[in-house]
Order: C-alpha cells, then structure tokens, then sequence
C-alpha cells in the first residue's frame, strides 16, 4: 500500500522529468516574472546610480568637492548614500519577496514534492 509523504523528514526526490515538467508549469513561469519585476528594475536603477557617481568623482571634482557642511562634501554624501541604497534595496528585496514570491513558491514546492494543490 502506497503512502503518500508526508512534511516529517526531508522531502522526497524529486525525479528529472518532475523537474522538466516544472519548467513549463504556469505557477514557475509566474515565480519567475515574480522575481524579475524586481530584480531588473531595482539592478538598473543601483547601476545607473553608481555609474553617476563614477562619472560625477570623475568629471564632476569641482561639484563632487562641493562643501556642504564642516567636513562634509557633495562626494562624501553621494558615497554613503551608495552604502544606503544597497541597504534599502536587500531591505526591499527581502520585503517584495516575502509578500509576492516566498509564499508562491512554498506552494509549487509543496505541490511538486509532496503533490499538493491548494
């Protein structure tokens, strides 16, 4: 008599044509758009942000060396905001990935594992 597996223990193996069938499946398909929406935006956005901040340290000094305060310069201020933004994007990221993406695909691996649909 066949059991069917259960969440106890490590989950059961997966064979290749499971894994080959997933590829095609709409819930992977819409992980993956999940993840690129994202990912793509959020990419451009921290490398056009840094390439302005290379370009700007490079033929920007007179703007870069901008005193604003005490110390504290235009250069200075764009470089810490560097540190931020990748703070702020691994914060959003974690965020947009808990709501849209993680429980989708807690789903498919249930459904491909353990062969339930819900």
């Amino acid at each position: 008599m066949a059991t069917t597996p259960t969440r106890d223990g490590p989950p059961p193996e997966v064979t290749e044509e499971q894994l080959a069938a997933m590829h095609d499946d709409p819930r992977f398909l819409d992980l993956k758009r999940r993840l690129f929406r994202f990912i793509v935006p959020a990419t451009v956005a921290f490398l056009a942000w840094y390439l302005l901040y290379v370009l700007l340290s490079a033929y920007a000094r007179d703007f870069m060396g901008t005193v604003l305060f005490g110390n504290v310069n235009v250069a200075l201020v764009l470089g810490l905001g560097q540190f931020l933004s990748t703070f702020g994007i691994a914060w959003g990221y974690s965020r947009y990935a808990a709501r849209n993406y993680d429980p989708k695909a807690i789903e498919l691996h249930d459904a491909i594992h353990y062969g339930e649909d819900r």
